[in-house]
């Protein structure tokens, strides 16, 4: 083995040997933070030890823990272990090149997702930007976001550990990057669903200042934290599923046994007239992370000089109704949003030609990522924020899904050929044409140039991408409006 096949490269805890694989170089699992098993479970991320053999970065780790959902993007468990805290690096070559620097958040609701999904591949960010990519794990669900400091003041960071692992991901990129060719002061966060979410809180938390430069928040905004009261008794309910009475116990507890807690846990809270707008385990407020409300921290300013790239789908969920929907299936959705007659009364006047399915859809994307984009670009703009809209309207083959969630991910990595994709596309031609010009705007934004023009208040420009890209106004009063009081 050569060392341009096998090239190797010195962190600050060890060698690590990955592959050139495509031209371009992979380094696969690398620990970022020590294993979070035994005491140090439900605990912030801990320092890795260092190691003195090389380790073999040629293959992906295991996932976090976590059990499918069986949607179309998660229907086979991946392989898991609690030993989950690694990253990859896909870059050009590991040389003195200071390129810019992508690090990607997987989504999956908190709940499912890992870095090493092929539509994240970063070949072609490589060979056609220069750019390296850096994907990571986190550690997801009870495991990574329980609120247990109620039970144990020393689990004081409990609810948030996942955003930890985040940060502390980007902590190694600051100190190991330039190793692998990327320049620690280029640095931009991205991810999609709960991985936009991530971005969000991120951008808004001051625990993570200085450890990146640009962000791309794909359908997710500041929407999707939780009160502390509400994750202590979604938390207090977990104990009570696993029929354990101390947080000692829950600790000992096999992580697969956790799983399937949280599963009870789901149902138990389907049942509670909570209307929280997301489910068990999500991040919490009122810690480290986010001392007090995510938006209130983005209200003061917080993380606004940081340029932002941010967007939605158009049919994000059609991804999540599959059925026909009834009045009183519509009526229920409106009722867990905290709404009523009067919003369902506002959006048929607004498209009168949909049947209750399609306003189903168009409710529940606004609600879960529409509105909560238009509310973050306004608390942004009051501060002078730089900011690009785009909404991706490329609608699947596959006819129920159109512009649906998650969809527009290949198209940014330009990874239309993955595993998986032609699902989501549907028959015929791939439409490169559309990723390519996707997959350009991505790359012009993370070297720090505008991907188009910016979006201001008085001014809302939005890229739309489709089978012809065109930049349009926002339109979007009339729904912002309707949406008053409620979210």
């Amino acid at each position: 083995m050569s060392d341009i096949e096998h090239p190797i490269v010195l962190t600050t805890q060890g060698r690590v040997m990955g592959k050139t694989k495509a031209g371009v170089q992979l380094y696969c699992a690398i620990p970022y933070a020590a294993p979070p098993v035994g005491e140090l479970r439900f605990r912030a991320p801990q320092p890795v030890d260092a190691w003195d053999d090389i380790h073999d970065g040629t293959r992906f780790g295991p996932a976090a823990p976590q059990t499918a959902s069986g949607g179309m993007t998660d229907r086979v468990d991946p392989a898991w272990n609690e030993d989950c805290l690694t990253l990859n690096v896909c870059t050009p070559m590991a040389d003195d090149g200071a390129r810019p620097v992508l690090v990607w958040i997987h989504g999956g609701g908190y709940r499912t997702g890992r870095s090493s999904i092929p539509w994240y591949n970063g070949t072609s960010f490589a060979q056609r930007g220069d750019i390296v990519t850096v994907s990571i794990n986190y550690r997801l669900g009870a495991l990574g976001f329980a609120e247990l400091s109620h039970l144990d003041e020393d689990l004081d960071t409990s609810g948030v550990n996942g955003l930890l692992d985040q940060i502390k991901a980007l902590e190694w990129v600051q100190d190991n990057i330039r190793a692998f060719g990327g320049d620690p002061s280029r640095v931009t966060i991205a991810g999609e669903s709960a991985g936009s979410f991530s971005v969000s809180t991120l951008l808004g938390s001051k625990r993570a200042e200085g450890l990146f430069h640009r962000a791309i928040a794909q359908s997710g905004a500041a929407h999707h934290t939780m009160r502390k009261t509400d994750a202590q008794a979604i938390s207090n309910q977990l104990l009570i599923e696993a029929g354990v009475s101390h947080v000692s116990d829950l600790q000992a507890r096999g992580a697969g046994d956790i799983l399937k807690d949280q599963i009870r846990v789901d149902r138990w809270l389907e049942q509670q007239s909570m209307n929280l707008g997301m489910s068990a385990f999500y991040p919490s407020e009122g810690n480290v992370v986010i001392p007090d409300t995510l938006l209130g921290a983005h209200q003061e300013g917080q993380g606004a000089s940081i340029p932002l790239m941010i967007g939605t789908n158009k049919d994000e969920a059609s991804l999540f109704i599959m059925g026909q929907v009834d009045e009183a299936a519509l009526d229920r959705q409106l009722q867990g949003f905290g709404a009523g007659s009067e919003l369902k009364a506002r959006y048929q006047a607004m498209f009168p030609d949909f049947n209750l399915t399609q306003l189903a859809i168009e409710l529940s994307t606004d609600f879960m990522f529409k509105i909560p984009t238009l509310r973050l670009l306004e608390q942004r703009a009051k501060h002078g924020s730089e900011d690009y809209v785009y909404q991706f309207d490329w609608e699947s083959r596959q006819g129920h899904l159109k512009a649906t969630h998650a969809l527009e991910i290949p198209f940014a990595f330009n990874t239309l050929e993955a595993a998986g994709v032609r699902e989501f596309v549907g028959p015929g031609d791939l439409p490169s044409h559309v990723a390519l010009e996707m997959h350009d705007r991505w790359m012009a934004f993370i070297k720090g140039d505008a991907p188009w023009t910016q979006y201001s208040l008085s001014d809302p420009q939005r890229m739309h991408f489709d089978e012809q890209s065109t930049l349009q106004l926002a339109d979007e009063e009339a729904r912002s409006a309707a949406w008053s009081g409620i979210r």
